[in-house]
């Protein structure tokens, strides 16, 4: 039997700004060595190493060994949640410089949530496949379903294959987007369209940084949407 969830425990993990910097950093599903996480988080290497002990040990973050190096991810989609809703209600930090602001605007338009697409242009396909049928109105953090996977969007982005795959995770779930205040696609159609929109060369990945960068396909695609 187990009593009442403990949040101070991962709240004192959080808490730390080189920590909280490191699990931002890894919001977007890579796999990152300390020494990378150490610049980002803007600490030395046994700083870094020291930190993420902590944030294994806490089950936040997972590690894995390949060869002489060992990298570091985010241990689970709902450690991925639990930051982003923290981050909807965390005060905005101050922009100072023009790189700041370019990189802020970037990611409010396209980024990577974990495995999924968030951002405006997430919201906007969200709203073309409840407009098409193909999927329920979102719910932030509830699980929704596919309707039907034969529409003009919904074949155009093989929804088939979410249909046809099994497991436990929940086929449609809304995320609520901590930029656009409204649930985008979670779960594993999240995962399928994010792989599908890089595969058709809609949206591009930016080295470091978790942002995606919109082409000149998917703009032309994304503004067909309505």
């Amino acid at each position: 039997m187990h009593g009442d969830a403990d949040l101070a425990a991962p709240a004192r993990l959080l808490g730390e700004p080189a920590r909280a910097a490191m699990l931002v950093a890894l919001l977007d599903g890579r796999s990152l060595p300390a020494s990378e996480l150490a610049a980002i988080a803007g600490v030395k290497a046994p700083t870094a190493s020291a930190h993420l002990a902590q944030l294994v040990a806490g089950g936040l973050v997972a590690d894995r060994r390949i060869g002489r190096h060992r990298y570091f991810t985010i241990a689970s989609a709902e450690v991925a949640d639990a930051v982003e809703a923290l981050q909807r209600i965390a005060p905005r930090q101050a922009v100072t410089s023009y790189r700041q602001s370019a990189t802020a605007a970037r990611l409010a338009e396209a980024r990577s949530c974990y495995d999924h697409l968030a951002g405006r242009v997430a919201l906007r396909l969200a709203d073309a496949l409840v407009a098409e049928g193909a999927i329920a109105p979102l719910e932030p953090g509830e699980p929704g379903r596919l309707r039907r996977v034969d529409g003009e969007l919904a074949e155009r982005l093989r929804l088939r294959e979410v249909e046809a795959a099994d497991g436990r995770r929940p086929a449609v779930r809304g995320c609520l987007d901590w930029t656009e205040r409204r649930p985008h696609i979670a779960g594993r159609l999240g995962a399928h369209l994010l792989d599908t929109l890089v595969a058709e060369g809609w949206v591009a990945r930016v080295p470091g940084d978790r942002s995606l960068r919109v082409t000149e396909v998917g703009r032309e695609a994304f503004a067909a949407l309505g």
